[in-house]
């Protein structure tokens, strides 16, 4: 006799209903980070100006860059453990109110040392943002899809970055160099209203999915926990070298470098970073379809590698078309090499440890921002700007094989996905 199928709308209705709040929730996520980052990208060019209009030295303008980064290193941890007291939404609406705040303090500043203040309260609030944001990829995304779930969201990241500056620049000239940080402001106060209104909360999203709670444990514990994980302490430090290498190497040594050895200007020399963030919007993507086929592995031993050699061939250019592709060889690895160990730290967290897991692999990156600039600078100073950038070379070398060959595969991808 034969027996009637189960009937499996209700549980075919439930998936297709998740799906689509998942995908609604991506969609609202890449809407605010490129809010967020294009805000971000506006204040770039007259943030040196403006901190110059102090009347403070060379050293102390790299300084109000450095504690940006400090006060996302600060806020990391706190932020992981406030987005699982009381949720993602409210904690990045937080953030947002607090990049505004700070933001719209820069702007009305009225001497260097308040506006370092300034600064401390924006970089703390974009922590929250970018933090928590990662933390709510986690939540919605499977080993399967995750690959592409965060290079749809990190390529819209570094879409916004690279066209903020343009128009932050005309605002600068026209209005003077604080207006960009008022538009600042102003699009923070915008990701604060994208979060508390569109976005839904994801806190629960995936105990309830997978029969698990969420954990008990101390804020101890869980990093207690987290670093006993092979594989979530190697990709951790490569978060950090790699920060330290970007920060310090492209963003501090490598315009002093293409000024002395080549001679260029400093729009010639945006133009070529501008270059290299479009190519990384367009590898994003393949680059998370490769992680989720392949394994996560696949592409960060590579990507790392290459970003070294971009390395290289900016030290060595011998003309503006070899730099040039430098920017671009080093724009498309380091967006493959910010999409899969993103994947790879949520592969590993425990059930429950999105957060934690999160947000230390986050304090790692923010830790490589203070580093950076500091350590390939005092390189800098000692051996020349070359010795810098070949260091940074080097630690990318390193960890690359390192990672290749002791880090286990956090998910080995399948030619169905």
């Amino acid at each position: 006799m034969m027996h009637p199928a189960p009937n499996r709308q209700p549980e075919d209705r439930a998936i297709l209903q998740t799906w689509t709040k998942e995908t609604r929730i991506l969609f609202w996520m890449c809407v605010l980070v490129a809010v967020n980052q294009f805000g971000f990208g506006a204040m770039v060019p007259s943030l040196p100006l403006y901190a110059q209009s102090f009347g403070v030295p060379a050293s102390a303008i790299g300084m109000a860059v450095a504690v940006y980064g400090l006060a996302r290193f600060v806020v990391a941890l706190p932020s992981g453990q406030l987005a699982d007291r009381f949720g993602r939404r409210p904690t990045i609406a937080l953030g947002g109110l607090l990049s505004a705040a700070g933001n719209l303090w820069c702007a009305v500043a009225t001497s260097y040392p308040e506006f370092m203040l300034a600064r401390f309260v924006a970089g703390a609030g974009a922590g929250f943002v970018i933090t928590t944001g990662q933390v709510v990829l986690a939540d919605i995304s499977t080993q399967e899809t995750r690959g592409r779930t965060i290079s749809l969201y990190q390529g819209t990241f570094i879409f916004a970055v690279g066209i903020g500056p343009f128009p932050g620049g005309l605002l600068a000239e026209r209005f003077g160099l604080a207006a960009p940080f008022w538009f600042c402001g102003i699009a923070a106060l915008c990701v604060a209203a994208i979060a508390w209104l569109a976005v839904a909360e994801t806190r629960d999203l995936k105990p309830l999915q997978a029969g698990a709670t969420r954990p008990s444990a101390s804020l101890s514990d869980q990093m207690r926990l987290l670093t006993t994980l092979p594989g979530f302490r190697l990709v951790s430090v490569l978060s950090l070298v790699s920060a330290i290498v970007r920060t310090g190497g492209l963003f501090a040594i490598m315009p002093l470098l293409a000024n002395e050895k080549l001679g260029l200007s400093v729009s010639r020399i945006g133009f070529a970073m501008m270059m290299g963030s479009v190519a990384g919007l367009f590898t994003s993507y393949p680059a998370g379809w490769l992680a989720d086929r392949y394994g996560r592995k696949a592409v960060i031993v590579p990507a790392t590698l290459l970003t070294s050699v971009s390395m290289l061939i900016y030290c060595f250019a011998p003309n503006y078309a070899v730099f040039m592709a430098a920017a671009i060889l080093w724009g498309m690895a380091s967006s493959a090499g910010a999409t899969a160990p993103a994947a790879y730290a949520a592969d590993t967290a425990p059930p429950g440890m999105n957060a934690a897991a999160m947000s230390t692999f986050r304090m790692m990156a923010d830790a490589g921002y203070v580093i950076g600039p500091i350590l390939l600078g005092i390189i800098a100073d000692i051996g020349g700007a070359s010795a810098a950038m070949i260091a940074g070379s080097v630690m990318l070398v390193a960890i690359g094989i390192v990672f290749g060959l002791l880090a286990p595969d956090s998910y080995r991808g399948s030619a169905r996905n």
